[in-house]
């Protein structure tokens, strides 16, 4: 199943968020992201109809399995992209600003290929 890149977006900030506060809420995500509460809404809406999150009784925004593999691949390849981009001495802003574009479009195999390769030159 295909997932866009806002809904990467949104589920890669529920995993930094669950890993920096722990429980998550809507508004959590809203005041992260800098978007309406209710775009966070209509976002949640569909991550839950897609089975990517499960929302509990207080409104806590969990990951399901299906949604913490998308952001933990989505958080990798932000993770990796922007460290390297930095050590080739661009600029952190820049950088992460870069990361976040290259993480939705690269694929899976050159993105396997990219850090093997740089990997095994220690870089």
């Amino acid at each position: 199943m295909e997932i866009h890149e806002s809904a990467e977006d949104y589920l890669e900030t529920i995993l930094v968020l669950t890993e920096k506060i722990g429980n998550v809420r809507s508004v959590d995500i809203s005041n992260e992201m800098g978007f309406k509460k209710s775009s966070v809404s209509v976002a949640m809406k569909n991550l839950r109809s897609t089975g990517h999150i499960v929302v509990d009784e207080n409104g806590y925004i969990k990951l399901t399995p299906a949604g913490k593999e998308v952001a933990d691949m989505i958080y990798e390849r932000h993770k990796f992209f922007s460290t390297w981009l930095i050590s080739l001495g661009v600029n952190k802003e820049t950088a992460l600003e870069d990361a976040c574009r290259i993480e939705h479009v690269i694929s899976k195999e050159s993105f396997s290929a990219m850090k093997e390769f740089l990997n095994s030159k220690n870089v």
